[in-house]
């Protein structure tokens, strides 16, 4: 078995009766399972990959909010009922709880979800998809290379405009002091392809530093 400090942490949100049953199942699991005593609290913290969420707890309608409102976290419902579409989770299992069933599909959920989370990224209001290479808004796309995803994804997410000397060293390894026009050749094409398809002048901004995508949403016109 792993450690248990090693092990990924899943936030349980159960009625009396559920928590004692997982309580003794719990040493047996393949995640470290972490009984709320403070869901409105414990719910928002990141620490925990996911949730086990059971239906019975959810005759409370504010509980239904505030587990909906959690995003990019995995939710399994433990329930026998079929009329549960105000809560929003990603499978559901039945009781009796099966110990080898429950690992599954929760180590499987958490695979999932963490593969989407490092394949698609929010920005601006954009969605930029890495394993299908769009740059996407709404149902409109552009097509983007390997190169282009590296550069947008650096521009973004640092919080101030970057020189081209790093941008080249980055995104294509060059030299701080290479005499190259690839960074202007790419960003032209990348502006260039964003303005035709979004109609956005302002998707990559530069000043006297250098090239950024400010997190600051821009809508497009």
């Amino acid at each position: 078995m792993h450690n248990t400090n090693t092990k990924t942490k899943i936030l349980c949100l159960t009625s009396l009766e559920l928590s004692n049953s997982l309580r003794e199942l719990k040493e047996h699991l393949d995640f470290n399972l972490v009984f709320s005593n403070d869901l409105f609290k414990d719910i928002s913290l990141k620490q925990y990959e996911g949730m086990i969420i059971d239906a019975d707890i959810l005759s409370d309608k504010s509980i239904i909010k505030i587990i909906n409102s959690v995003e990019h976290k995995t939710k399994l419902l433990i329930s026998n009922s079929n009329d549960l579409d105000e809560c929003k989770y990603d499978q559901k299992i039945e009781r009796p709880i099966n110990l080898k069933n429950l690992n599954g599909k929760i180590i499987k959920l958490i695979m999932i979800n963490k593969f989407n989370q490092n394949s698609s990224v929010e920005i601006k209001n954009y969605t930029l998809d890495k394993n299908e290479k769009k740059l996407k808004n709404k149902n409109i796309f552009i097509d983007v290379t390997e190169k282009e995803i590296q550069l947008i994804e650096l521009l973004y997410n640092k919080k101030k405009s970057i020189p081209k000397k790093d941008i080249l060293k980055s995104v294509w390894g060059y030299s701080s002091d290479a005499d190259t026009h690839t960074v202007e050749t790419h960003i032209y094409r990348l502006r260039k392809k964003v303005s035709e398809k979004f109609k956005d002048d302002n998707f990559i901004t530069n000043d006297k530093i250098g090239y950024a995508i400010w997190k600051k949403e821009i809508n497009s016109r």
